[in-house]
């Protein structure tokens, strides 16, 4: 599963994509690279692409363990996060409906599904209704693992 990562600091998101077949082990060297990221900050509010992926690696333990890391290693337990699942075809949308059902119950974590990009931007307060507009302000170099 290719993915990558753009940190919008003027906008306090981190925007993730991922296209492919999506498996534990690229998800995983993702965060590695975003945790050691010196761009990233507490707080920042999380815009995930699934729009792209085909298929995902149905490994419901992996993929609990995968959270449960993700979790210790992003998620100030005195914070907040949100996290922004924008799911457009169905193998993105079973992924999305996953993740929401794994961090739904996570106090301090608002999780959300949405299907078309302007309702996932309004979501998260930008103006933007397409995220191209959203990534063509000047940022960071994406970060492809």
């Amino acid at each position: 599963m290719p993915g990558s990562y753009r940190i919008l600091p003027r906008q306090g998101i981190v925007y993730v994509e991922y296209h492919g077949n999506a498996s534990i082990d690229d998800a995983r060297a993702l965060l590695d690279h975003y945790v050691a990221d010196p761009d990233r900050r507490p707080g920042q509010r999380q815009l995930i692409d699934l729009s792209r992926v085909t298929s995902w690696e149905r490994d419901f333990v992996g993929l609990m363990k995968y959270q449960a890391e993700s979790i210790a290693r992003i998620f100030a337990p005195q914070g907040t996060m949100m996290m922004v699942l924008y799911a457009s075809t169905p193998p993105g949308v079973e992924l999305a409906q996953t993740f929401v059902r794994a961090w739904s119950d996570i106090q301090g974590v608002v999780v959300t599904l949405q299907t078309t990009e302007s309702e996932a931007l309004s979501v998260l307060g930008q103006p933007e209704t397409r995220i191209i507009d959203l990534l063509e302000a000047p940022l960071a170099a994406p970060r492809t693992v």
